[in-house]
């Protein structure tokens, strides 16, 4: 069955077809290390998780490569202001090394709350600053860069197809006040290597040939999929705030690189969004961050949940009552899919099972859409002329992109002093004393339990 996939570049679905038969090659764009991501940023990553599961599911092997900047993206798109790590670092009265490293783990463990499969490969660009810098030399061998006081710049009036990912008017944005663009000859052009300022050490710099400093922020994931894969990437992920900027100006380093093309699919997630429509963002004072939730004792996974019932490329609102809903929903999903395992002893592949399969794979092969997927699974399980083993079959099949651990029973810590509840409740009731029972049964609930009776005594579960 044939995968189509959205491809920003050329604004239409197009039918997918790698560099090489059976083979991905995927680049991420990863998290700047100066800060814990908000759950707006972790979006991003579970987006291109499920685009990975699909196509394992379709049957690709996926060669995953993410990028980690942990130097270099300045405070403003426009190469002014501080660098976001020095700053960082700075405010927290720690090294500029100590914080990528503190943050970096952080994200990489909300990855693994969100079970986000860990790329095979990620690149820190404080370990590819030879590569930026052959990059940068290549090219201004071709012509495509000039030197400012400050830093050597891309001349992207030297690209002619300037700006094709974003669609930007280059003669309107070149066309500027000379003084708002300080010394860059246009507006989108941009830095490939900054000075260190003067009379100031950083505690991120390098020799160069052009002088003491450090890389650009775009300079960086073009390095990374150059140095990976080659000339040949495939597919590209990364919000829709990357557009205008960032990848654009990663389409014209590549092709001042290398001369052609290297990204052949461009995949752009939308935003997580507040109730009235505004992008969540830490700019916006939107500090919602993923530990907040585990801390008020939400499922992690239920904001994937939460993130797949909606098209990736529509926003996607966001608040605690929805996460709280979609926690609600999940764990009814879960519960009867632990009931299928209880009533099944394995999963069965069937000509029944091939026929939902098969519309599980239309829905996803049509641009990842697993909010209709989910669908397709939840009838799945409701159709009463299945077997409780095909139902088990489809789901564990979906759940390859879904990712939400399906028929996995929590392990509850119940407190000693709820079990003795529930031992007295027992007694009680085989004595028929049905008042006491009800006394104790409401102190459970009150204790954050449930109890429900059985042919063997009683389970206690949380509310």
């Amino acid at each position: 069955m044939d995968l189509f996939l959205y491809n920003t570049l050329t604004r239409q679905k197009e039918k997918f077809e790698p560099y090489h038969e059976n083979e991905v090659k995927m680049y991420t764009c990863g998290p700047t290390v100066y800060w814990t991501q908000h759950i707006g940023n972790m979006f991003a990553y579970i987006c291109a998780d499920v685009f990975k599961r699909t196509l394992t599911f379709a049957g690709y092997h996926v060669n995953h490569v993410m990028g980690i900047t942990d130097v270099g993206h300045l405070v403003s798109d426009d190469d002014t202001g501080e660098d976001k790590m020095e700053k960082g670092a700075r405010n927290e009265g720690i090294s500029a090394w100590d914080l990528a490293k503190k943050y970096t783990d952080q994200f990489f463990a909300d990855t693994k709350s969100l079970n986000i499969i860990k790329p095979p490969i990620t690149c820190k660009a404080t370990d590819y600053i030879q590569e930026q810098i052959d990059a940068v030399k290549t090219l201004e061998e071709k012509g495509f860069t000039y030197k400012t006081s400050d830093g050597i710049y891309f001349d992207s009036i030297k690209d002619p197809t300037y700006g094709e990912l974003a669609k930007l008017d280059i003669e309107g944005l070149c066309a500027g006040e000379r003084v708002e663009m300080a010394e860059k000859k246009c507006k989108t052009d941009f830095a490939l290597w900054k000075f260190s300022p003067k009379n100031e050490q950083r505690q991120m710099e390098w020799d160069s040939p052009w002088g003491v400093g450090f890389p650009g922020w775009h300079i960086e994931c073009s390095s990374f999929c150059l140095s990976q894969f080659g000339e040949q990437v495939d597919i590209h992920t990364g919000g829709i705030d990357h557009i205008p900027v960032h990848h654009t100006n990663e389409i014209a380093q590549n092709k001042g690189i290398t001369g052609h093309r290297v990204v052949k699919y461009w995949l752009h997630n939308n935003f997580l969004v507040r109730a009235d429509g505004k992008k969540l963002s830490k700019s916006s004072g939107d500090k919602v961050f993923l530990q907040d939730y585990i801390e008020k004792g939400y499922d992690p996974l239920a904001v994937r949940y939460l993130a797949l019932t909606a098209h990736y490329r529509t926003p996607i609102k966001f608040s605690e009552d929805l996460v709280k809903m979609a926690q609600t929903a999940l764990e009814r999903l879960n519960e009867k899919v632990v009931g299928l395992k209880k009533d099944a002893p394995a999963p069965t592949k069937t000509k029944e099972t091939n026929k939902w399969l098969d519309e599980l794979k239309t829905v996803l092969f049509d641009d990842f859409n697993t909010a209709q997927a989910m669908t397709v699974l939840r009838d799945a399980i409701n159709d009463s002329s299945l077997s409780s083993e095909e139902k088990l079959y489809i789901t564990y099949e979906a759940d390859r992109v879904f990712g939400l651990d399906l028929g996995k029973e929590k392990t509850i810590e119940i407190p000693e002093k709820v079990k003795m509840m529930a031992g007295q409740r027992l007694i009680a009731r085989q004595q028929q004393n049905w008042a006491l029972s009800d006394i104790i049964r409401d102190q459970i609930d009150e204790a954050g339990f449930v109890i429900k009776d059985t042919a063997n005594g009683y389970e206690l579960k949380e509310k």
